[in-house]
């Protein structure tokens, strides 16, 4: 079964059940299965093809879930780009596609962020979509009952991926426009829903407790569950957010793009574990490798990189999945993750996870943000160095700083050198973009 199928057959068991909440409109599964089939109609007629993509952008309201379910429907490929790409992105992107020729097996192309490099097309095929949907159902316990707040761009696995498995059983999607107005979030809790929940990246989930702690512990009872990824979460954060949320399922989940969502961890057990990522998900395999590395594999995984067969091969091996996340199993058969390969930094010999650092700093009352980079030094050569956002009323104290990072870490973690700066450069999906700072 499709989701595209089980939004039709909704339809027909309950026709008046809202499927989707946005800026104070709604849009019924009867409503939303016509208008599918409408547009549907409207893109064959505009020639689009089975088998052939259709790029369009991610708008963050109703129509694009009616666009993206009408190609499914017309039998074409889903190419969503961000909402805010340039002409000449699409006109790259359109032309890239429409020269390739796909399997008949793949619904979804999605393009990554480009934080490790050039921007890649993720092919997806339906086995792909269903077992991913099919993990999120059984691990993250969706529900009929539940309305799903998604504020993240849904040209974005993170949160077009939820999408799924909230109208798969049945349940009412809510989708805002980021988080930029944060009354806004806190409104939907006043919708008349049994349980809440959403997605949050830990920079997201971090600015709502700094400026809405109190109101987000007044939702103690609506809110079902909360997922974060995409960035390390600070044990800080996990313990403030437990608190706020004492009866709340707050999941650390491992995914990706090329690999759906694999493995997740529900951290409000009073460990708050940095870097767990507790055990795999119902159909896919998580392996960590003798050097560290992870290998994923199972039916969520991407068939391939568009138009670049080089690349495919070198991370999708025997149909397994080679990230460049390092991580360990514990004595306890949980998956940690330790940073990626390509961000530890050579310090006199010794090797640093730069999230380390920033894990140990952001729990400084000073610090409201961070970044750890390398910089060098005169003499001894490769240094860490803290960039910071201070919070409000604090001045830069260099030692104060360093004596808390020396209290958590080894001392050739302790940075050499502190900035204080305005902000912290993210990717649009909330990742801290390492890439500018090695300019």
């Amino acid at each position: 079964m499709t989701l595209e199928n089980y939004i039709a057959q909704h339809a027909l068991s309950m026709p008046h059940k809202v499927a989707v909440e946005c800026a104070g409109d709604s849009i019924t599964y009867a409503q939303l299965w016509e208008q599918i089939q409408l547009r549907a109609e409207k893109l064959k007629a505009q020639g689009v093809e089975p088998h052939r993509p259709y790029v369009f952008r991610a708008s963050q309201n109703i129509d694009f879930i009616i666009s993206y379910c009408a190609v499914h429907h017309a039998g074409a490929i889903a190419v969503p780009l961000e909402q805010g790409a340039t002409d000449a992105y699409f006109q790259q992107v359109q032309a890239e596609v429409e020269a390739c020729t796909f399997a008949d097996d793949i619904v979804d192309i999605l393009y990554t962020t480009g934080t490790t490099g050039k921007a890649k097309g993720v092919m997806l095929s339906e086995t792909a979509l269903d077992a991913c949907t099919d993990n999120f159902i059984a691990d993250l316990q969706f529900t009929p009952e539940l309305l799903f707040i998604i504020s993240g761009p849904l040209s974005h696995i993170a949160s077009l991926f939820k999408m799924h498995p909230v109208l798969t059983v049945g349940g009412t999607v809510c989708v805002l426009d980021g988080l930029k107005d944060i009354n806004a979030f806190f409104q939907v809790f006043d919708l008349p829903y049994q349980k809440f929940a959403t997605f949050l990246v830990p920079a997201s989930i971090r600015m709502i407790m700094q400026f809405s702690y109190e109101r987000l512990c007044q939702l103690a009872d609506k809110i079902d569950f909360i997922e974060t990824g995409a960035a390390p979460i600070t044990g800080h954060d996990m313990q403030m957010l437990s608190e706020a949320l004492p009866h709340s399922r707050l999941y650390n989940t491992l995914g990706g793009t090329e690999i759906g969502a694999v493995c997740t961890y529900n951290f409000n057990d009073g460990k708050y574990m940095e870097g767990c990522i507790g055990r795999p998900m119902k159909n896919s395999t998580v392996e960590v490798m003798a050097d560290g590395g992870i290998v994923v594999s199972g039916s969520t995984i991407m068939s391939g990189y568009v138009a670049d067969e080089q690349t495919t091969a070198s991370v999708l091996k025997d149909g397994k999945i080679y990230l460049s996340d390092l991580g360990y199993v514990d004595e306890e058969g949980l998956i940690h993750l330790i940073g990626r390969q390509g961000d530890v930094i050579n310090v006199g010999g010794y090797k640093v996870n730069p999230v380390e650092v920033e894990s140990a700093a952001i729990s400084h009352p000073a610090v409201k943000d961070c970044i750890c980079i390398k910089a060098e030094h005169p003499v001894i050569g490769t240094v860490l160095k803290l960039l910071l956002v201070l919070a409000d009323g604090f001045d830069l104290d260099k030692r104060s700083i360093a004596v808390h990072i020396k209290s958590k870490l080894e001392s050739y973690k302790i940075p050499t050198y502190y900035e204080a700066v305005d902000r912290i450069e993210r990717t649009y999906n909330g990742k801290l973009d390492r890439k500018y700072y090695q300019k």
